[in-house]
């Protein structure tokens, strides 16, 4: 049965080690792995996230933080390289945490929230960016399969990326990169925006999917909002998807007119029994949508 696990940003950000006995109550409430943010230097003990992991029985996956300064789409030589060199850092750290896949817009380039608003972009440039995206791909693919780890470039909508923001570009990078440790990671969130089908994004996907993210249109709790569950899952099935499935439930408890609901909330009160209920929604979808009567 595919891992079902929570987003470590559901309960605070930055996820530090006073967070620790966090993963005991994901443990305890039915999930089997927490996804957290690549650690800068110096913000968590790699050796003693490990170890508390390994206490509370609970798996791990990163999500890289990528940003303008770091940059694989960048014409700046320097943000370029630095964009190679970080996702060679978030592999080596998943290999000391004992994580598989690091995720995210590994692509780089972010748009509205990194303080960058959307602008044309010239022919020579849109291919001078993805050669650059496909070479530094190549590279950090290189150094990440040695450490034994997946990079999993994860497709944004529209108002996050100008890059990568669809499945079928997300297949057209990845017949260019042509490298076993470079692959796919979807989240229904995006997918809602940008995909006709969000099934059929999925079966187009197919074995290059390793990290999958089952979140609701409206980022709440799954079976809350307006995904097909059994569409999603019925494809997943299809593909024969046996990877990590992480949920994201950004809570949105302020319905007052103005409120910017593109805004991290930590919660506000004790969330347990709706967590849990998302936990075993989306493992009992995945086990029942392989049968069809």
């Amino acid at each position: 049965m595919n891992p079902v696990g929570l987003i470590s940003m559901q309960y605070a950000r930055p996820f530090t080690a006073e967070h620790f006995p966090l993963f005991r109550r994901m443990r305890d409430l039915g999930y089997d792995f927490v996804e957290l943010l690549v650690p800068e230097p110096g913000e968590l003990d790699l050796a003693e996230t490990k170890q508390a992991l390994d206490d509370a029985g609970l798996g791990v996956v990163l999500a890289a933080r990528v940003n303008l300064q770091r940059n694989l789409s960048s014409a700046e030589a320097e943000a370029y390289r630095a964009g190679i060199d970080y996702l060679k850092y978030a592999a080596d750290c998943a290999a000391v945490l004992g994580a598989k896949i690091v995720g995210g817009p590994l692509t780089g380039n972010p748009l509205v929230f990194a303080g960058r608003p959307p602008q044309p972009v010239a022919e020579d440039e849109r291919i001078a960016r993805k050669e650059r995206c496909v070479n530094g791909l190549k590279e950090a693919g290189d150094h990440a399969q040695k450490a034994g780890i997946l990079l999993a470039v994860e497709p944004l909508n529209r108002f996050e990326s100008d890059v990568l923001c669809t499945t079928q570009q997300a297949m057209e990078l990845l017949d260019a990169v042509d490298h076993p440790a470079v692959q796919l990671m979807l989240d229904t969130f995006h997918m809602h925006m940008e995909e006709a089908s969000i099934a059929e994004a999925i079966r187009l996907g197919g074995k290059r999917v390793v990290h999958f993210q089952a979140n609701e249109n409206h980022r709440g709790f799954p079976g809350t909002g307006a995904t097909d569950w059994v569409d999603v899952c019925r494809a997943l099935h299809e593909i024969g998807y046996q990877g990590p499935v992480s949920l994201e439930p950004f809570r949105r408890n302020d319905d007052r007119f103005g409120v910017p609901f593109a805004q991290w909330r930590a919660p506000h009160e004790d969330e347990s029994e709706r967590l849990a209920a998302s936990a075993a929604f989306i493992k009992s979808h995945l086990t029942l949508t392989e049968y069809r009567r």
